[in-house]
């Protein structure tokens, strides 16, 4: 059955069956949602840490629970046409709780959700160092995965930052482990060299996202090449947010006047953003008096 979201959830289809490689939009609410798609991004990422910071203002701890991040999801798919994947971290539990995960989280109207094999949160004792689950756990979470989706067309993407945390033979083990078990995409984090990027591509078939990747590396044309239909360049929207609103913040603590601040959006912007046009018609339409 078609939803409100089924026309996002095929242009991402798409693009993961295209021949471009596209980075994505760092959004974390409504506005900035709209800002992207105003901008013509082809799509948006809310990553687990950008939602603990705009939900919590806490570090990418796994702090943010399962509903506090759909909830969020729900408000940026609602702020815009905008198809956005979301980082959905170790599903938040089992391979049980990745089902309510899926569940969750396809409700609130992403186009695609990845699902890592870290293992979350850390354990006592382990001195900050992460580490992995096993790959028949991961395998586990894959298939649990795509057995709760209702709608085929929401994206499953098997993530692992194995190849930074057990090395390129392992990271490949999971890669295909994943594969196999009919995850959509791979989402590979921590790939630090050409070496290492050529050996996690060639491995699957499957489209391939990145994220963490040096500059050396971001040539978008040759990651086309190699199946990268999506590769993250970090999020520096939400860090430039932080830093406007404490240089704001301030300057009026410290007694500047508010017609001396710069760095403001004008209000044009703030008219476009806000759909202000739309609610102007609205208002004409249902609450004016007819003549």
């Amino acid at each position: 059955m078609a939803s409100r979201w089924s026309g996002r959830r095929a242009r991402f289809r798409g693009l993961l069956e295209g021949n471009a490689c596209v980075h994505p939009a760092s959004v974390h609410d409504a506005i900035s949602a709209r800002i992207a798609a105003d901008l013509g991004y082809e799509m948006g990422m809310l990553a687990g840490s950008v939602a603990s910071l705009a939900v919590l203002g806490a570090p990418d701890m796994i702090l943010i629970t399962l509903s506090e991040f759909a909830e969020q999801a729900l408000r940026v798919s609602r702020g815009a046409d905008l198809p956005l994947m979301v980082d959905a971290d170790h599903g938040y539990g089992n391979a049980l709780n990745v089902v309510r995960t899926v569940e969750e989280l396809e409700t609130a109207g992403v186009v695609g959700l990845s699902i890592e094999d870290t293992l979350l949160p850390q354990p006592f004792g382990s001195g900050g160092k992460p580490s992995l689950i096993s790959i028949e756990e991961g395998v586990g979470k894959m298939k649990a995965a795509l057995a709760a989706r209702a709608d085929k067309d929401l994206v499953i993407a098997g993530r692992t930052s194995a190849v930074a945390i057990s090395g390129v033979a392992d990271a490949v083990a999971r890669a295909k482990a994943y594969e196999a078990a009919g995850v959509d995409a791979m989402f590979y984090v921590g790939i630090k060299t050409q070496a290492e990027l050529d050996a996690l591509c060639d491995a699957v078939r499957i489209p391939i996202i990145l994220g963490g990747v040096p500059a050396a590396l971001l040539d978008k044309t040759m990651l086309a090449a190699r199946g990268v239909r999506v590769c993250l360049t970090g999020h520096q929207p939400f860090q430039a947010a932080i830093a406007a609103l404490h240089s704001t913040l301030k300057a009026l603590r410290e007694g500047t006047p508010p017609d001396a601040l710069t760095g403001l959006a004008s209000a044009a912007l703030s008219t476009a953003v806000t759909r202000a046009d739309v609610y102007a018609a609205a208002v004409r339409d249902f609450l004016e008096k007819s003549p």
